[in-house]
């Protein structure tokens, strides 16, 4: 999901809560706060010696100690247009940064709407190789290069 289909989302059901849903279908606590709204740029050269480039919003949400907390739809809609500044590009994809004895990043996967609730669900955010090609294995969907191949791999597999 990218950014303007969330805050279209939000918006549309701007009076319900806010949930989030693991991709084991367990629930964050309902008292999460968003902590963080993140414009993330890595810039990176893969193991085929290519140069690519990738842009996300990153939600981090913390659980803390204050149980009473709640957050509604329409106040994480504002929330995330307060970021417009630095987010102008709203079809770049949002992936929330979560701690569960470990910070993991997840994808949306989508969503569902409850008669009380807009819930996010989230998926595993997984690593792949960029360059199969070169590493002899089957082509995957990869980002796009930003630079010329200057490849570090052969026939015998990356390096």
């Amino acid at each position: 999901m990218n950014l303007s289909e969330l805050k279209s989302l939000l918006r549309e059901h701007a009076d319900r809560h806010f949930r989030i849903q693991l991709p084991d279908g367990a629930a964050v606590p309902v008292s999460f706060h968003v902590t963080e709204v993140g414009r993330v740029q890595k810039t990176f050269l893969d193991c085929g010696g290519t140069l690519r480039e990738s842009l996300t919003c990153q939600l981090q949400i913390w659980v803390g100690e204050d149980y009473d907390h709640r957050i509604e739809t329409g106040k994480m809609a504002s929330i995330l247009d307060k970021a417009k500044a630095y987010l102008p590009d709203e079809s770049i994809p949002v992936e929330i940064e979560y701690e569960d004895r470990v910070i993991s990043q997840y994808t949306l996967a989508g969503h569902e709407i409850t008669p009380d609730a807009v819930v996010l669900q989230l998926a595993h955010k997984h690593t792949e190789c960029l360059a199969p090609e070169l590493c002899g294995l089957p082509s995957l969907n990869r980002l796009p290069a930003i630079g010329g191949k200057n490849p570090c791999c052969g026939p015998a597999g990356c390096c």
